[in-house]
């Protein structure tokens, strides 16, 4: 580079003669060849001395361009592969041109400590790339005038890479530019061979109960999408059953059904569990029960084999999550994979095969020869609920859908040769329709157009005979929000409280430990009009329903004890349970009583 292109980003007028400082000897660092304290002495000015330029007030990149980068061979700006360092200075006004010796390849700062000064001085306004380049090393000098050998030896690989700045060597940055990129994990596709023809008679079968004109049912779904957040509202009539909240962030932490390759760490023997590294801030933990083995390494005596006999550190394994992270706890895993589709789930390299028990006995005998012509070879199948009353075709057209995702995992599961993501679930409202969306819902609103149209695809391929109960909730026409509309805004600012009121005046007390949740039943401003049982009976009947509805809506598991009013009446106390039980059944956690 000419000595005219080495005057970039300094000012034109010279400051007056400054001696500069004595040239360290091959085996000094910058540091280390700091002058003397004291007044300068005069001596014979020598190859790579300069002179500092006056640096305008407030000009902060080249006031620091004049001080610690105006000799010849000072800082470059260092992006990337490294420039020459006579950027980053300019030549003394009055000394005699004198030939510049280049300084070589590794001028930075020894290891990964290189200033990212480097990038930013050598004109005073070099951008952010070139900040970081310079960081890197480059062929900048490190202080100016900094020429060790050392320093030579160990910033030659820094200017390789941009990415290699943090990771403080020039081998490891050159590894970080080049990394290769994880692939794309599988995730759902609908295209129009997913949708089946249904005749008039079938859809107007599974088009559910309606009066005058739309569609009756027990529930309703509501989807407001907001930048920050996806939120989930199941009613039952008026009231809020279940409430759900999906934020990007969750990524990390709502992680459950998701497929990774994962690489296990360490196997504890004692404690029958294997972490495994599936690239999450934390290590999963697989149980021996989760471990999947091939039938033949069964021992004689029958038991399965030892965790640690099937299991070897620095093994990669297909792994699902079954629970998400919690605190300081990571994810479960288990090597069972599972597919689930709109009708039947689809359990690969596996023998199981089941029927959903909430279907009648006679629909399950249907369905059971059905299965036995379309269950494919070498994989297991479960029939979920929302399968009554389909026909082949769409039973085999679910499972094929399913084949071809899981051979799309294989494929990339193959080709992973470091822990990773190959199969994410869909976002949450697709999930929810896929799980629960049936004739019992009278609609599903969504006041996102983009999230409206994928459902709506989604739901004409899976089940056409609902797809015009799926709508859209134009906020710009409609004068409230969505939430605001059903008072579901209302409703979940409720949940948070201990104390929740009952229709007729009495109040339940919701308190939380860390072992288990405690209910107690007051009559509170209930004083009744007949007899103190009647009073109390009805009052616990209230509270029946409305606890089986806060335990769905708070997600309440574990061990519960509730503490109803006494009763004297035995009749009262059994029709008290049954109701509980007829309340907790319409959900789908099952809970003994």
């Amino acid at each position: 580079m000419s000595d005219t292109d080495s005057t970039q980003g300094v000012g034109k007028e010279q400051a007056p003669t400054v001696p500069a400082p004595p040239r360290p000897e091959p085996h000094q660092t910058a540091d280390q060849a700091k002058p003397p304290a004291g007044p300068p002495q005069a001596r014979k000015p020598q190859i790579g001395d300069s002179r500092p330029a006056p640096v305008a007030p407030g000009n902060s990149a080249q006031r620091s361009a004049a001080t610690s980068g105006a000799n010849g061979n000072g800082q470059g700006n260092g992006s990337g592969g490294g420039q020459s360092g006579s950027q980053g200075g300019a030549p003394g006004a009055n000394g005699p041109k004198k030939r510049r010796r280049r300084r070589g390849k590794g001028g930075g700062q020894p290891g990964g400590q290189a200033s990212a000064q480097g990038g930013q001085t050598g004109s005073g306004n070099q951008p952010r790339e070139s900040a970081s380049g310079g960081s890197s090393g480059g062929r900048g000098a490190n202080s100016g005038n900094a020429a060790a050998k050392s320093s030579d030896s160990k910033g030659q690989g820094q200017g390789q890479s941009q990415r290699g700045q943090n990771r403080g060597g020039g081998q490891r940055g050159r590894q970080g530019g080049n990394q290769r990129r994880a692939p794309e994990p599988v995730e759902l596709e609908l295209g129009d061979d997913d949708a089946v023809e249904l005749d008039e008679k079938t859809l107007k079968k599974r088009s559910g109960k309606s009066r005058k004109g739309r569609a009756v049912g027990r529930y309703q779904m509501n989807v407001h999408v907001a930048p920050d957040s996806t939120q989930i509202s199941i009613l039952e009539g008026r009231a809020l059953l279940e409430h759900y909240v999906s934020r990007p962030a969750d990524d990390v932490s709502q992680i459950h059904g998701n497929i990774y390759v994962g690489r296990v760490e360490n196997v504890l023997p004692g404690m029958e569990a294997a972490f495994i590294d599936i690239a999450t801030p934390k290590n999963a933990v697989l149980y021996r029960g989760d471990v999947q083995y091939d039938p033949d390494d069964i021992v004689e005596s029958g038991e399965q084999p030892r965790i640690e006999d099937v299991l070897k550190p620095k093994q990669l394994i297909l792994c699902q999550v079954t629970k998400n992270p919690i605190a300081h706890k990571g994810a479960r895993l288990t090597q069972e994979v599972s597919l689930a589709g709109r009708f039947v789930v689809l359990v690969p390299n596996s023998k199981t095969y089941g029927i959903s028990k909430r279907l009648p006995d006679d629909e399950r005998r249907r369905l059971r020869k059905l299965l036995d012509r379309v269950k494919p070879e070498q994989h297991g199948l479960i029939v979920r609920t929302a399968a009554s009353g389909v026909t082949t075709e769409e039973v085999e057209r679910d499972i094929l859908r399913l084949l071809k995702q899981w051979s799309r995992i294989e494929e990339l599961a193959s080709k992973q040769d470091r822990p990773g993501l190959v199969y994410r679930e869909p976002e949450l409202a697709v999930r929810f329709i896929r799980e629960e969306f049936n004739a019992d819902y009278r609609a599903v609103y969504i006041d996102d157009k983009d999230l409206y149209l994928d459902v709506q695809e989604y739901v004409e391929a899976v089940a056409p005979a609902l797809s015009d109960r799926v709508k859209f909730y134009d906020r710009s026409v409609e004068s409230l929000s969505l939430f605001d509309r059903y008072h579901i805004s209302e409703q979940v600012t409720k949940t948070l409280d201990r104390k929740v009121w009952l229709p007729s005046g009495g109040s339940l007390i919701i308190e939380a430990t860390e072992a288990l949740t405690v209910i107690d039943v007051n009559t509170g401003r209930n004083v009744g009009s007949s007899s103190l049982e009647e009073t109390v009976f009805k009052n616990n009947l209230e509270a029946a329903d409305e606890i089986a509805r806060q335990l769905r809506l708070r997600d309440i598991g574990g061990i519960i004890v509730i503490d109803f009013i006494d009763m004297e009446v035995k009749e009262n106390r059994d029709q008290v349970v049954k109701r509980f039980r007829e309340a907790l059944s319409r959900d789908k956690t099952r809970t003994q009583v």
